[in-house]
């Protein structure tokens, strides 16, 4: 695997957000940006066509990496920005790039009107099949996004970043997970917001009466153990700050609504081996599809 952060470019908005988010964390990292460019080939008789010929269609491939290449590197003097162009299938393409590279940055339409996004088949086939961290970025994306507004409350890419937010399931940690959310916030200079949510007894479900204070005590017990999750690494990064947050409800829902005021959102994906279906699981699944800012989906055993 190279150092690298590598993203898919398509030309579209949210690839160019994609590529720009990409340009800001190689910055942080201190690594080299690759541009993926994917042409996959036209069937030949559209490649006849006079609009589609072969030196149209050429032209294009190799116009849309250079001139966002030439942007970027404009735009971000101090990140060295490679170009490959690949003949081949997205899906196969990407998770071919993922695994050479140190994370794939990948673009992801907004819902229209909506907060979150619309997550396409390559996204989500590729989240899929890669060991390699994967970031969702929406279209119109913007550096000021990941930051707090300014004393103003104008947006500005001059503050403080937003908090980091790790969607953490107690009951199953993965190091792989909570240790990519630490590093984040660390590059950032920013809180780590660690957050778990925890099922209420089955008698709510059912509107039998409650046991307030059985219920208090499993909120305490679901606290602590946060809390005990999270002793190492507060030990391991102390100049992080870490806020725990421990609230009975769905998980995928307190992760979403802690994502309005954050700056990146890191959720995990359980590796499993069969070729069949996109296997992502239904928190990270939710989250892609509805957290406001990015989202990093981090692979684990």
């Amino acid at each position: 695997m190279s150092r690298t952060v590598t993203v898919g470019l398509d030309g579209s908005p949210e690839s160019r957000a994609a590529a720009e988010w990409a340009a800001r964390e190689a910055a942080l990292r201190g690594l080299p940006l690759r541009l993926v460019h994917v042409w996959e080939p036209v069937p030949e008789p559209m490649a006849q066509a006079p609009l589609l010929g072969a030196e149209t269609q050429q032209h294009w491939s190799e116009r849309i990496p250079r001139e966002a290449a030439e942007g970027l590197r404009l735009r971000h003097p101090g990140v060295a920005v490679e170009m490959e162009q690949i003949h081949g299938r997205p899906v196969e393409t990407l998770t071919e790039a993922a695994g050479r590279a140190e994370l794939l940055v990948l673009g992801s339409r907004g819902l229209s009107g909506l907060g979150g996004f619309l997550v396409g088949s390559v996204g989500m086939a590729v989240i899929a099949h890669t060991d390699t961290p994967v970031v969702l970025v929406r279209a119109g994306e913007q550096a000021a996004d990941e930051h707090e507004d300014d004393p103003a409350g104008i947006p500005s890419a001059a503050t403080a970043y937003r908090p980091v937010v790790l969607g953490l399931d107690t009951g199953r940690p993965h190091e792989a997970v909570i240790a990519f959310a630490f590093e984040e916030a660390a590059r950032r200079g920013t809180a780590l917001r660690a957050v778990h949510g925890w099922s209420l007894p089955p008698y709510y479900a059912y509107g039998l009466p409650a046991d307030l204070e059985f219920h208090a005590e499993l909120g305490r017990a679901e606290a602590a153990a946060l809390a005990e999750v999270l002793r190492p690494w507060r030990e391991k990064y102390p100049d992080v700050e870490v806020v725990e947050e421990s609230r009975a409800g769905s998980p995928a829902r307190q992760v979403v609504d802690a994502s309005r005021a954050a700056s990146l959102v890191v959720v995990g994906r359980r590796i499993r081996r069969s070729p069949f279906g996109a296997h992502i699981g239904s928190v990270t699944h939710a989250v892609l599809h509805h957290a406001v800012a990015p989202v990093a989906v981090v692979p684990h055993d």
